[in-house]
């Protein structure tokens, strides 16, 4: 046979494989088999369901977080899990994400009847689930409960309980950065935030390091975190809740069109932030739109009855002349924090202050230094130093105010507060010093009292012209009679009377010896030579 036909030969492609019955059955039964292997080393986890989380899944993954959440994945987080754990009632772990939907229903609708509910719901998952056996979700939500009532003594216990059993566990360390801020240990509250920053850097650590930065006076620092706290954020809600949080940055800064811009943002990404409307209204009152100003708080309150955005704007219809309708957010002031008082949330600061400038300031003393007694922050400090100037004690009111000042938080209202103070204690100098630092960081910090300020910083005067060199002193000086000095006598000198003399010298004969001091014999007089 000739080669090439051989080639030809072993080129021919071999006869399809044909499948019987059998052999069908065989491969099917071999794919089953390799399946189900697959699935044994890598299970079915719940992120391969490709469908988008539901509303309630939305809410519980932002709360578990300790992030914001929409109203709606709100509600429908609270309907499940209410309809749930009346069917499970033993359900220690859906009580807790319960408990903490309801503290994100207080935050957004600032309602202090949601947090006897919150309490309740803990409790249960206490007890479904003891805290000595790690009911961490639980005991964390416990304390964000004590942060968010103002009660920061309770909520650095639960903390504190918390990193002792699971010192690794993040979420602990965003209720010790509240509850340190709050009771004034502002050096463990950065220790808590390095801690935090270590073992997480989502948008709970960036808002914390924000939040820590600005007590400290690190304006920039606490600028740059909040930015960076935006870019961690992923849902709408949480993307306003940031531009809002930089709002009040920028407003405390004195730049009141960037904050009315950073409010109007948070605005457009969720219309519905109660939060942000507050902030624009006090951003138009600075810029001279007082009836839109007026408009927004009303808005505000409607959805979220804020005691500090009603005092807000009883003080600005004060300031447009229309003080007969300032008392009707006043008396919803007292209303709000009575029933807020009863549900276990501390509003001192808030109706302290309001009693001293608008109520009975001796009241206001009462209540803030027992506030103080408790939790000894800038904002305590400031407020009871403020009532008891407003209470004619000008020298105590002056300690509490640099408590407040020295701190390093840079607030227009603190800076005012002092240069009162120390105008009614005749210190014109520092008086003049504060209110210009007043009026450097927020010209426009109230409608009431930085006008007040600029009248004020023009009553002090200016100091004289020219630097320390050409001040004249009030009396002529006179040169001081200064002691002469006491020369050492010479060697075979005698010491003037009085005079002592040198250590490790020897008196003179006849001379008396200092005490402690063997007295030189005399020396015989020698025989005559004859």
């Amino acid at each position: 046979m000739h080669r090439f036909d051989r080639i030809d030969e072993e080129s021919q492609s071999a006869p399809p494989v044909t499948f019987t019955g059998r052999k069908t059955l065989v491969a099917a039964a071999v794919a089953v088999v390799l399946i189900a292997g697959a699935l044994v080393i890598r299970p079915v986890r719940a992120g391969d369901d490709a469908r988008p989380p539901g509303p309630s899944e939305r809410a519980a993954a932002a709360v578990g977080m300790g992030a914001p959440a929409a109203a709606v994945d709100l509600t429908a987080l609270v309907a499940d899990r209410e309809k749930w754990v009346a069917a499970h009632p033993d359900d220690g772990a859906s009580w807790a994400v319960l408990g903490s939907a309801y503290l994100e229903q207080a935050r957004r609708t600032a309602d202090s009847r949601w947090f006897p509910k919150a309490e309740k719901a803990l409790k249960r998952s206490l007890d479904a689930l003891p805290a000595e056996k790690g009911n961490f979700d639980a005991m964390t939500g416990m304390g964000t409960l004590a942060n968010a009532r103002g009660d920061f003594g309770t909520a650095k216990k639960w903390g504190e309980l918390v990193r002792a059993q699971a010192p690794r566990r993040w979420t602990a360390y965003p209720v010790l950065v509240d509850a340190y801020s709050g009771l004034g240990d502002y050096k463990a509250a950065q220790k808590a935030l390095e801690r935090l920053e270590q073992l997480h850097s989502g948008l709970a650590a960036r808002i914390r390091a924000s939040q820590v930065y600005r007590d400290r006076g690190w304006r920039e620092d606490a600028v740059l975190a909040m930015e960076h706290a935006g870019g961690a954020a992923k849902s709408p809600t949480e993307k306003a809740y940031v531009l809002f949080r930089l709002g009040e940055l920028a407003w405390e800064r004195g730049e009141t069109a960037e904050a009315l811009g950073l409010y109007e943002g948070a605005l457009r990404t969720d219309p519905g932030g109660p939060e942000a409307l507050g902030g624009r209204a006090r951003a138009l009152a600075a810029l001279g739109r007082g009836g839109e100003a007026v408009r927004d708080y009303r808005t505000a309150l409607g959805r979220a009855p804020v005691p500090r955005l009603e005092l807000e704007l009883g003080e600005l219809l004060e300031s447009l002349g229309r003080a007969d309708e300032a008392r009707a957010p006043y008396d919803v002031l007292r209303t709000l924090t009575a029933r807020g008082a009863a549900d276990g949330v501390n509003e001192e600061v808030v109706l302290g202050l309001f009693e001293a400038d608008h109520a009975d300031p001796a009241a206001a003393v009462r209540r803030l230094s027992t506030e103080w007694a408790r939790h000894k922050n800038v904002q305590v400090a400031d407020a009871l130093g403020w009532a008891l100037h407003r209470n004619g004690d000008d020298a105590s009111a002056l300690e509490y105010a640099k408590k407040a000042t020295d701190s390093g938080m840079r607030n227009a209202e603190f800076s005012y507060h002092r240069a009162i103070i120390e105008r009614g204690l005749g210190d014109e100098a520092g008086s003049r010093r504060h209110l210009q630092e007043a009026m450097r960081t927020n010209p426009v910090f109230s409608p009431v009292r930085a006008p007040a300020a600029k009248e004020a910083l023009a009553a002090v005067g200016k100091p004289a012209p020219g630097g320390p060199e050409n001040m004249q002193p009030r009396t002529p000086w006179v040169e001081p009679e200064l002691p002469k000095p006491n020369p050492k006598p010479k060697p075979g000198e005698k010491a003037e009377p009085g005079e002592k003399a040198e250590p490790g010298e020897k008196a003179e004969p006849g001379e008396k010896a200092e005490p402690g001091e063997k007295a030189e014999p005399s020396p015989s007089p020698s025989p005559s030579a004859d």
